[in-house]
């Protein structure tokens, strides 16, 4: 194959606002502690088994260099540590590692030492921690020097009702550079290593579904149904295409029983029919490139919310420029789309 890379293309990542864009500035992740995370598991560690599960806090470390200082600590290969979910450096965050030790005693962990790292909890498990095994994060997100307090009072109100479910900017890439190296990857360029590889074909895949959302947001459609739109149980998040608009149908929607959904592109049909399937075909229409080469990789069609609604949402002003914001994600799940909604950020 020809190892001529084809011209990059301009991916614009100006996806459209829910509630127009912000007029309020404000400073996010001034500090470390600015932006506090906490994983929540979506399952109960046993006590018991061959891996040694780490309950850690950090502040401004790598999630990647931590798990390998924690595998030269305990003596094991890098290969050997696995953790549920990368996390922000530039953040305080509160998650698990996994260290694969059989047949070992416990190192203690209580002499571990790392800059910004302490080591809560130690506890035995009888799996390894996988990428994803989370049920959500907890997040606790303060935006200092806000330039208009009432602005940011609305903006906030609304939010709580629902954001975009956007994969955030930063899976893209400088100028969707990611994006482009997934059209690169997929015009023949040999990529070895594995991450990489993973992460331009994500960033391709979370492309095409943030285009969807940015133009059903653009036609007024992020609540309003199609025929064939795809939805999900909220309760077993399984999926169905609406065959009609009964009103049995737009009750459900309503009352949050079932959501709408976009497409993560891949192999095979589109699980939308009639209206929706033809809207997605259209809004995708100039992307075919990326389509077929996220197909040809073996990707498998799927789907995901297209709104997101935050759990247990609060806010507090901590003075006339301060405001604490919290809330509950899923797991898959960006703050950042949260905080696109109320802010233009300045720093």
């Amino acid at each position: 194959m020809s190892d001529i890379q084809p011209e990059k293309k301009i991916y614009s990542l100006d996806f459209n606002y829910l509630y127009g864009k912000p007029t309020c500035t404000a400073r996010f992740k001034q500090h470390c502690e600015d932006f506090r995370v906490e994983e929540h598991l979506d399952f109960e560690l046993t006590g018991e088994g061959e891996h040694v599960c780490l309950w850690v806090k950090k502040i401004g470390e790598n999630t990647d260099y931590l798990a390998r200082q924690l595998a030269k600590f305990a003596g094991i290969a890098a290969k050997n540590v696995s953790y549920a979910g990368l996390k922000d450096r530039h953040a305080e965050t509160y998650q698990w590692f996994s260290l694969y030790i059989p047949g070992k005693i416990t190192p203690d962990f209580s002499t571990f030492e790392s800059e910004g790292v302490t080591i809560l909890k130690v506890i035995r498990h009888n799996k390894k921690l996988r990428t994803g095994c989370l049920d959500g994060n907890k997040f606790a997100i303060v935006l200092r020097e806000v330039s208009d307090k009432n602005a940011l009072q609305i903006a906030l109100d609304k939010a709580q009702n629902g954001v975009p479910n956007y994969f955030g900017n930063q899976r893209f890439g400088f100028d969707g550079h990611n994006v482009n190296a997934a059209l690169q990857l997929f015009n023949g360029r040999k990529i070895k290593d594995r991450f990489k590889r993973g992460m331009y074909l994500s960033a391709a895949r979370s492309y095409l579904f943030n285009r969807v959302i940015s133009q059903r947001i653009s036609d007024n459609l992020q609540s309003s149904p199609l025929l064939g739109d795809c939805v999900q149980f909220v309760a077993n998040r399984s999926f169905f295409p609406l065959p009609d608009l009964s009103e049995q149908t737009l009750q459900r929607l309503t009352a949050g029983e079932v959501c709408l959904t976009a497409p993560l592109w891949g192999a095979g049909e589109l699980t939308s029919i009639d209206d929706a399937k033809q809207y997605e075909l259209d809004c995708l229409a100039e992307f075919e490139d990326l389509q077929a080469g996220l197909a040809k990789e073996g990707l498998k069609q799927e789907r995901r919310p297209l709104l997101l609604i935050p759990e247990q949402f609060s806010y507090q002003w901590l003075d006339d420029s301060s405001v604490k914001v919290e809330f509950y994600l899923p797991s898959g799940c960006y703050a950042t789309s949260v905080i696109r909604e109320l802010i233009e950020i300045s720093g």
